[in-house]
């Protein structure tokens, strides 16, 4: 199975990346999955099941660690390359 997960964590700044939104993004980019964007306002990224679930794990507990007041997020199945 291939998830996506969209997330964004606050409070925004708008003149400065938060350290928890610098903690996410390290997070995700570190972790094992086929696609990464992030962006000022949203942040995607694809994988395998597992990649994602565990990224997600880490991601919330870093970033609530770094001072996060909130993580939203959204995991949606997506369909595997070859259609199935």
């Amino acid at each position: 199975m291939r998830l996506r997960v969209e997330f964004t964590t606050e409070p925004f700044d708008l003149d400065e990346a938060p350290g928890h939104a610098v903690v996410a993004r390290e997070v995700i980019e570190a972790a094992e999955l086929d696609s990464v964007d992030v962006g000022p306002f949203g942040n995607t990224a694809e994988g395998g099941a597992e990649a994602v679930i565990s990224a997600v794990d880490a991601l919330l507990h870093r970033s609530l660690e770094a001072g996060a007041t909130r993580v939203s997020l959204q995991v949606n199945v997506i369909a595997e390359e070859d259609g199935k």
